[in-house]
């Protein structure tokens, strides 16, 4: 039996092929058709568009990380004017840092270091955490500089600088960087890094999660291996990408000095360095578990067996997915701040519910997409885990606002709290969404992939003018066989495709689905921005030390009035104190004593002191001088900051009676 031909014929549908002609002897039909992936890569497309353009606008306006630890004190503090000068410059924040020399430096007027340049004390005691750097004695009048730089527990770069007077102010010539610290083009694309590496983790497991637990046929199709397999490489070039320019975006800002040895060691005896490695080695198991999953538990048949290693690779891929979430929560808000024990779990369980709610719905979608034979019931699971995903996520989200908020003043008033209402409100979008999509995978129905299964038990498919063949693999040669295999396989796709998409149920829970995924994607960049935003507690603590150290006293001189008695004879009367200007700095200090009778009084002995109990300091003496008959002044009497002041004053009428009165005033 020779091969013949093939004659035109219709298609199935009764109308002429497209060609209008028969193909050249020996030769198939062309084949014209969609690409079935042509929607999967316009849903890709669009995603990767909205995910760039959210990043770009948050980075946008984010500038330089903002820290987890504040400055909430100093001693002296910003602006003071001390008589002498200090020993020691100390600095107070709210959360643990990591210094080194350097770190802390004091600038006279002219620029040069005032500090002794070895590395800063560790003063902390308890939950204060302070840090102090001796100064060089017989320093001069004038005003100095201190600039400060260092590693926020949470693993963001911290800096700042303020100045304070000895003597007097005075001009100086300090330059400081106009840039804060992880800012420029550095902090950029560590911010994009941040970002990335989210992503990747969120495909990887929540990929891996899909399949195992939700489609595990779904290990066999190609679309699902290169999602988990592009999601690892993801996550682990944005790891490598973050541990060379951790050096340069917590120092100098300089991409040369990425691979800076010196530096390089200094990061990874820092905590985010350790992170970093280790989530590295916890991706090289990854790595494992993923050659496994699409190699050994893809090609096993047996059930029994098929059941114990899916239990196996549960268990395992749980341990490693939950030591890479570990990465991040031992190194950032959650590792700092109150109740870090309790958080850190909590962290690491509100980001695998992330991922498998999040990640599994970029399954999904690509599964609808891209494999023509997903089943309802693969669907209808993960509409179950994401539905427990989700109340995992209230529960320690719930806990997590509660804990980096503290306050609804703190929840409006901040960038964090409102931030956090964004994310809250995307939530919530994407939750209504979702109900659409349950309500698609209650019509969801197996009729279509079953319709599209039997195609391939056809033994030759003729569509849109393909040719039809009598063939039998022992009559035509291998490269014809090979062909028309080919050929078939490609008509079987189409045909699949066809059936898949005429499924009414079916592609609306694909829309549903991709507007999820497309929220999904503004969620992740809102949250990503949300773990290098200085929490809504820290900013008001830091906010109120600051008010409260440099709120302004009643503006002009001070003025008092005391009664007193010291219980003898004639020992009746009041004191009237003036304080001009009543500001930090010099000022000129005027008591008056005025009997019971309203006259001049003249005493003894007249002493003043000055105290700043909120900042433990004093009490500072002050020695008057007598002018007249009951009027006592002293000029250049020193006050080195703002602040709640307790005045003492003590008066003595005779050898034995004498009585100390204390009134406080608020001092600028």
């Amino acid at each position: 039996m020779t091969a013949t031909a093939p004659r035109p014929r219709p298609s199935r549908t009764g109308q002429p092929s497209r060609t209008g002609r028969p193909s050249p002897a020996g030769r198939p039909s062309p084949i014209r058709r969609r690409s079935p992936i042509r929607g999967p890569f316009a849903a890709v497309a669009l995603l990767a568009a909205l995910f760039s353009l959210v990043s770009g606008l948050l980075l946008a306006g984010a500038g330089p990380a903002a820290a987890h630890a504040a400055l909430t004190g100093s001693d002296p503090q910003d602006g003071a004017v001390v008589a002498t000068a200090p020993k020691e410059v100390t600095l107070t924040f709210s959360e643990a840092i990591a210094v080194g020399d350097g770190s802390i430096r004091v600038l006279d007027p002219s620029s040069k270091r005032a500090d002794t340049g070895v590395e800063p004390k560790d003063l902390s005691d308890g939950s204060t955490v302070r840090y102090g750097v001796e100064l060089l004695p017989g320093l001069p009048d004038g005003t100095y500089t201190v600039a400060w730089q260092a590693i926020s527990a949470d693993s963001h770069p911290i800096s700042g600088a303020f100045t304070f007077s000895i003597g007097a102010p005075s001009e100086t010539t300090v330059a400081l960087p106009s840039e804060e610290v992880g800012g420029g083009a550095v902090g950029t694309v560590y911010g994009i890094a941040r970002y990335i590496a989210y992503a990747g983790f969120i495909l990887l497991v929540g990929g891996a999660a899909f399949v195992l637990g939700c489609w595990p046929r779904g290990a066999t199709a190609r679309p699902m291996q290169r999602l988990v397999v592009r999601g690892w490489i993801t996550l682990t070039a944005a790891t490598l990408a973050m541990l060379l320019l951790r050096n340069p975006y917590t120092g100098s800002g300089k991409f040369a000095d990425a691979f800076d040895l010196d530096g390089l060691q200094a990061v990874l005896d820092t905590k985010p360095g350790a992170a970093l490695v280790s989530r590295l080695l916890l991706l090289g198991a990854a790595a494992l578990f993923i050659a496994v999953l699409f190699g050994t538990y893809a090609r096993r048949e047996d059930a029994v067996e098929k059941r114990d290693l899916t239990f196996g690779l549960a268990v395992g891929g749980g341990v490693v997915a939950a030591g890479i979430a570990a990465t991040w929560a031992m190194s950032e808000h959650a590792s700092t701040g109150i109740q870090a024990g309790i958080a850190m779990p909590v962290d690491v369980l509100h980001l695998l519910a992330v991922a498998a709610w999040l990640g599994g719905l970029v399954s999904l979608l690509v599964a609808l997409y891209r494999t023509p034979d997903i089943g309802s019931e693969a669907v209808r699971r993960f509409s179950r885990v994401a539905f427990g995903s989700v109340l995992v996520l209230a529960a320690t989200g719930i806990y997590q606002s509660w804990r980096q908020v503290g306050s609804w003043s703190a929840l409006t008033g901040t960038r964090y709290g409102q931030l956090l209402i964004v994310k809250v409100a995307l939530i919530a979008l994407l939750l209504a969404v979702a109900w659409f999509s349950r309500r698609w995978t209650g019509r969801l129905t197996d009729a279509g992939t079953a319709s599209g299964a039997s195609v391939t038990s056809e033994p030759s498919v003729t569509s849109e003018g393909a040719a039809e063949t009598v063939e039998t693999a022992d009559d035509v040669a291998p490269e014809r066989a090979a062909q028309l295999a080919r050929q078939r396989a490609a008509l079987t796709a189409t045909k699949k495709k066809r059936i898949r998409d005429a499924d009414a149920e079916r592609s609306g829970l694909r829309r549903s689905v991709l507007a999820e995924a497309a929220i999904a994607v503004v969620l992740l960049a809102v949250t990503t921005l949300l773990t290098s935003t200085e929490p809504g507690r820290t900013e008001e603590e830091a906010k109120g030390a600051s008010t409260a150290a440099t709120a302004p006293a009643a503006s002009g001189p001070v003025n008092l009035s005391m009664p007193f008695d010291t219980g003898g004879r004639n020992g009746k009367g009041t004191v009237r104190i003036d304080i001009d200007p009543g500001r930090s700095g010099a000022n000129e200090l005027h008591v008056w004593i005025d009997g019971s009778d309203g006259k001049p009084m003249d005493v003894p002995e007249l002493k003043v002191a000055l105290t700043l109990e909120a900042q433990e300091i004093g009490p500072l003496p002050v020695a008057p001088d007598r002018l007249a008959e009951g009027h006592w002044s002293a000029s250049n009497v020193q006050i080195p900051m703002a602040g709640e002041w307790k005045v003492d004053v003590t008066v003595r009428t005779s050898d034995i009676d004498q009585v100390t009165i204390d009134k406080t005033v608020k001092i600028g």
